[in-house]
């Protein structure tokens, strides 16, 4: 079936459904097909269940006139989807990087929708199928959408971007992440900055932290011209100065001249760069500063990323969404800058780090040693490899939950920080 067809058919039933147990009537269904599961055996119960046709990849599972038989299922996704996009005539915003993704998408939706209805990518649909579905979520009364990429390996933002075809974007950073899939640091930078190859090749607008090297390093290779700086130097597009973090961070931003400041929900000092790229973009689409102000004031991060819960006994920074070096690094300069009375830092492995896994986590458990705090906390099967004295060291979540009970922890403001496999959560709800 040509794409312009089966998107006559989407239109008259504009919602996507991958999974069985979540069908809607109307829907269609698309059959993919993963390392443990072939969606096409699901096919028949999808239409049993009320969506109006399947798309499948194997003859063997027609049905009857609802089943819609293609070539590869993955692949007529991404194409409907790149050809949804095309057919809506509204910017499009990428955001791709290390650490920060989910949290600058965020203050930039809470921004934008001030004054304009924006969609940005819902959860974690970053990926080779989550972009597509987060395409053809847009409906047509939608003015900015915003899409973020996520990659693990090279070659995966390329193809992300031909899909989405962002008219502007961002790197948030580039740090030690997925370091296995990309082949060490060198490849984060290289699979990171296939959005800046995009861009320049699109003649789209790129927004970039001059504070940071890698980056300006990475925009100089590609000599890219379209770009809007911000930074906390004086020089910039943008300026942003940290107020205060005592936990949440107040900033003052500077552009025309004009100084502004906004108290936020957000904790970290590296959530300032999250900020003004926000507001950048903000100003790029006309908002005024009280617009750009109110937006950033109203977001509260969720999904423990830096979430900031007080519970009966403690204050908690949960920010076990995700981990890798360069944010864990990060998460525990924040955390010595705090001021609190009693101090615990419990920290769980960080998953993907391939041959680099003992140094990186040994790095992170001698930089957390060195903390002033009363009580330190290292959880999983690496960090357990560089056990030494100064901290209590657990194999498992469970072995530390077991310990936690026992010795309770009360009166403390928390970090909780690891990565989501680890399921540090266990741990909040004894907290």
């Amino acid at each position: 079936m040509r794409t312009e067809d089966l998107y006559s058919i989407y239109l008259q039933h504009p919602v996507i459904c991958t999974d069985t147990r979540r069908i809607t009537s109307g829907c269609l269904f698309f059959a993919l097909k993963g390392d443990n599961f072939d969606g096409n055996i699901f096919a028949s119960q999808a239409l049993d269940e009320g969506a109006a046709f399947a798309v499948i990849d194997d003859p063997g599972f027609v049905k009857n006139q609802q089943t819609i038989l293609v070539g590869n299922v993955l692949e007529t996704l991404q194409q409907l989807a790149n050809y949804h996009r095309r057919q809506l005539n509204i910017p499009f915003v990428g955001i791709t990087g290390t650490n920060g993704k989910t949290t600058t998408k965020e203050l930039i939706k809470s921004v934008l929708s001030v004054k304009y209805k924006t969609y940005a990518t819902q959860g974690n649909l970053n990926n080779h199928i989550g972009v597509p579905l987060t395409l053809l979520a847009i409906d047509r009364s939608v003015e900015i959408a915003i899409v973020e990429m996520g990659a693990n390996h090279q070659k995966e933002i390329e193809s992300l971007c031909k899909i989405a075809e962002p008219d502007l974007g961002l790197i948030t950073n580039v740090g030690k992440g997925h370091l296995e899939g990309f082949g060490g640091f060198e490849g984060v930078k290289k699979g990171k900055g296939e959005l800046y190859d995009f861009l320049k090749q699109s003649g789209g607008r790129v927004f970039l932290n001059k504070d940071s090297s890698h980056l300006l390093e990475m925009a100089g290779q590609r000599k890219l011209e379209n770009v809007f700086y911000y930074s906390t130097a004086s020089d910039s597009d943008l300026k942003g100065e940290l107020i205060e973090n005592d936990p949440f961070l107040t900033i003052d931003w500077i552009s025309d001249s004009e100084r502004h400041r906004i108290k936020t929900n957000l904790t970290g000092p590296y959530n300032l760069e999250n900020i003004l790229v926000a507001i950048a973009v903000g100003r790029y689409f006309n908002l005024s500063p009280d617009e750009i102000n109110e937006g950033i004031s109203a977001y509260v991060p969720g999904n423990n990323r830096s979430q900031i819960t007080k519970t009966e006994h403690n204050t908690l920074i949960c920010d076990y969404y995700n981990a890798n070096p360069s944010s864990m690094a990060a998460a525990l300069d924040n955390f010595a800058s705090i001021s609190a009375g009693k101090k615990v830092l419990i920290l769980g492995d960080m998953f993907e780090l391939g041959d680099e896994s003992y140094d990186e986590h040994r790095a992170i458990a001698e930089k957390a040693l060195q903390l002033d705090v009363d009580r330190k906390i290292l959880i999983g099967k690496a960090f357990y490899q560089c056990k030494t004295e100064g901290a209590n060291f657990y194999e498992s979540t469970d072995e530390a939950l077991k310990n936690i009970k026992s010795d309770s922890v009360k009166g403390a403001t928390v970090l909780i920080k690891g990565s989501r496999g680890m399921r540090l959560e266990k741990l909040a709800e004894v907290l």
